[in-house]
């Protein structure tokens, strides 16, 4: 007999033990379709074409608070699967049936009515839009807003699903008062509650400039900030992913941010925490940082640039070594002093050792390729671009030179060291391309020393000399 087999008839067994005339039989059978439906999508696609679910949705409206709950359970195994499951809710009608639920006197009944409907509308804008029709924002609203923190967890999280599809139906959260109620929360003790409220906001902040200035008029700053200190990653990450959301928009918000201690805060954050934790962070560092100077500069000042260094070696996932290298980039790309910043933690070497790294992911190589270009090409900072010289590719190469071409001809110290240091010799074993701006850099540096010295570092000098001794004649 195969599993398909199997389930239809352990279907067919617990289809007619919903209507059982005990109420206990009832419920128990529920929860049984409920614990297999949450199994895997193929019970749970059994449970839609078992013709289950109709009568599911007829006992919800009719029955006692446990099958209510038992149901609701059912509905949101189905509902978590895949977009077309949650679908198949949508069309049995159970949305309006569960949006009544939330109207119920038992709190047990509202959550596990909120929590379906959250279900199925986490999957995408459409399956959204149908909860909202039905009517379940203001009264997710109002479940916030009860005593139970069960129930104020599972209807935060419903909003959050509802509000990160597209801006209008963050609007319609907004709308229905959602942030006041939400922002209050934010001090709660509850871990798993300000998990929610964090998430909610920050769905709701990403969509518009105007959306996420409504959050910050909920006065979230600075109270929001010690959630970076909380004991619980989840709310680490998620308040770091609100501020991210908010300071990406707007060089205002962005330096409201940093007039509250934001950016100081979630560089601390950055440094208590690693892995994923730490990746809102660190672009949120990144988004302030590319608006302006003064903003870049502010990142610079609160030493963020050590701790990107430090998450740039110390990681071991691609992506957050990724954002760590984006950041930097967009710290370093607006002057020269801004460059040096960067240029002095040491973040160069890493940069190129990570985008020649052949293990390193497509997505690493170009974030590290951009920044090392968008850093080097207004680094002024010699000792730092010395090393380059002798490992960069030639793409890489050309910047270096560059930068070398600029600076040399108005430093004399610069000049010296250049030559000590072996940077001049290097320079004359590059194989440039004639008329190519890599040569044209090269003959610059060049011209800024005497002819016989840079024929003395040229290649195949000290055999031109020993020829010379050869072919001399001595006077006698």
């Amino acid at each position: 007999m195969s599993q398909r087999q199997v389930l239809q008839g352990v279907m067919s067994l617990l289809r007619p033990l919903l209507l059982d005339v005990v109420p206990t039989i009832q419920q128990t059978s529920a929860l049984a379709l409920g614990r297999l439906a949450n199994y895997n999508d193929d019970l749970a696609e059994a449970v839609v074409k078992g013709d289950i679910l109709p009568q599911l949705v007829y006992s919800l409206a009719e029955q006692n608070r446990f099958y209510k709950k038992a149901a609701a359970f059912v509905l949101r195994s189905v509902a978590k699967h895949s977009s077309q499951l949650a679908q198949a809710i949508v069309d049995c009608g159970a949305v309006d049936t569960l949006v009544v639920c939330l109207e119920d006197f038992d709190p047990g009944v509202k959550e596990a009515a909120a929590w379906a409907l959250g279900y199925i509308a986490r999957h995408n804008a459409e399956l959204s839009q149908a909860v909202v029709d039905a009517g379940a924002v203001p009264l997710l609203v109002l479940c916030i807003q009860e005593p139970e923190i069960a129930l104020k967890r599972i209807a935060a999280s419903a909003l959050s699903d509802l509000s990160k599809h597209s801006p209008e139906l963050a609007q319609t959260v907004v709308d229905a008062g959602a942030i006041a109620h939400l922002a209050q929360m934010i001090l709660n003790p509850d871990a798993k509650l300000k998990r929610q409220v964090l998430s909610a906001l920050s769905q709701i902040s990403k969509h518009s400039v105007d959306l996420a200035e409504m959050v910050v008029e909920a006065e979230i700053f600075p109270v929001v900030l010690t959630c970076l200190k909380d004991p619980d990653e989840y709310v680490m990450k998620n308040a770091a992913t609100l501020i991210r959301e908010i300071a990406r928009h707007t060089p205002e918000l962005s330096q409201l941010i940093v007039n509250a201690g934001g950016v100081a805060a979630v560089i601390d954050c950055i440094g208590n925490c690693t892995g994923n934790v730490r990746l809102p962070g660190i672009m949120m560092l990144g988004y302030v940082a590319a608006h302006s100077e003064n903003l870049a500069m502010a990142v610079i000042i609160s030493k963020g640039v050590p701790q990107l260094a430090i998450c740039l070696s110390e990681e071991s996932e691609d992506h957050i070594k990724a954002a760590a290298a984006w950041s930097l980039g967009q710290i370093g790309r607006h002057t020269p002093e801004h460059a040096r910043a960067v240029a002095v933690a040491n973040v160069f070497p890493k940069l190129l050792t990570l985008y020649m790294d052949t293990d390193s992911s497509e997505d690493l190589q170009v974030k590290a390729k951009k920044a090392l270009k968008n850093i080097l090409q207004k680094c002024t900072h010699l000792p730092a671009l010395e090393p380059l010289l002798h490992d960069a590719p030639p793409n890489i190469l050309k910047h270096v030179v560059g930068q070398f071409s600029k600076v040399l001809p108005h430093d004399s110290k610069a000049r010296r060291l250049f030559v000590t240091s072996g940077g001049l010799k290097k320079i004359q074993e590059i194989s440039a391309d004639p008329g190519s701006p890599l040569q044209e850099y090269i003959n610059t540096i060049n011209n800024c020393y005497p002819e016989e010295i840079v024929r003395y570092y040229s290649p195949g000098y000290s055999q031109t000399l020993l020829e010379r001794v050869e072919h001399y004649q001595p006077v006698i």
